[in-house]
């Protein structure tokens, strides 16, 4: 994957795909962790092949609604399709924040008035093309001002998802244009219900199914790798789904992560002699 420096006066550096070839090893290296995530690949995979195909000076996929059922990986999938593309990320609560302003920031004027989470990003990592993650967007509610003006997520997302706006898009608070046709996006949702009309026609938006214990061992086997937990400590939490305690205990890939968690630190701590 290249890099293009170039000085801030004229721009920052976006990662680029320069063949199909390396496109298929990122999408095979996000499958192999998380092969029950494949529609969200298979579609990430298809704009990192056109990028290299058409020789973008850097890459795009149409940004993703990822629908499904708490806990199946959503947000982890979004921040290792990050790692394998070399990219900084910015990640927004919908449900925590006043989300519109937090990704756009806001205008000079407003009370505690800052640019938003995605320029930020950008000019801390002096990086064109973040990723950005929004958690739960179907849950974003409206703020109102004193006035009785509204300020909504979607209409805050719309000219950022649409590349032709996203390339002229104006900050609010610096109110200076800004080219975020590099800025790809992943949505999360637990449900289409509360995803405004809007938003689902400019996303590609994928209903993910539940995840299933053989699925989750899977996962525990290859981030117990990735984390290179000792022998023993992965042979004892395999136990645990080999014995069938998992099968209806409802765990979703955040136990599973907690649980390895758990046997890093235990691996990790002193014996007493």
């Amino acid at each position: 994957m290249q890099h293009l420096n170039l000085p801030i006066e004229v721009g920052l550096p976006v990662a680029r795909i320069v063949t199909e070839h390396e496109a298929d090893e990122i999408a095979a290296a996000l499958h192999a962790e998380m092969p029950w995530m494949a529609l969200a690949t298979e579609a990430v995979w298809h704009g990192l092949r056109a990028s290299a195909r058409e020789g973008l000076s850097g890459f795009r996929f149409s940004p993703l609604v990822l629908v499904g059922s708490p806990g199946i990986g959503k947000s982890h999938w979004a921040r290792r399709l990050a790692h394998h593309l070399a990219v900084p990320t910015t990640m927004i609560d919908a449900t925590g924040e006043p989300a519109a302003f937090g990704i756009v920031g806001s205008q000079r004027g407003w009370f505690n008035a800052t640019p938003g989470k995605l320029l930020q990003t950008i000019l801390r990592e002096r990086h064109g093309g973040p990723l950005v993650i929004v958690d739960e967007v179907e849950k974003s509610g409206d703020i109102h001002s004193s006035k009785g003006t509204r300020h909504a997520l979607t209409d805050a997302l719309l000219p950022l998802l649409e590349r032709m706006t996203a390339a002229t898009w104006e900050c609010p608070f610096f109110q200076i244009k800004c080219d975020m046709s590099w800025v790809n996006w992943v949505m999360t949702a637990n449900s289409r219900q509360g995803l405004p009309e809007p938003l689902q026609s400019r996303c590609a938006v994928l209903e993910l199914p539940d995840l299933t214990p053989d699925q989750l061992r899977h996962f525990a086997k290859k981030e117990g790798a990735r984390r290179d937990l000792p022998a023993p400590a992965m042979a004892a939490l395999m136990d645990v789904f080999d014995c069938g305690a998992i099968i209806n205990s409802g765990l979703s890939l955040r136990t599973v992560s907690r649980m390895l968690d758990r046997a890093q630190t235990l691996a990790c701590q002193p014996m007493l002699n």
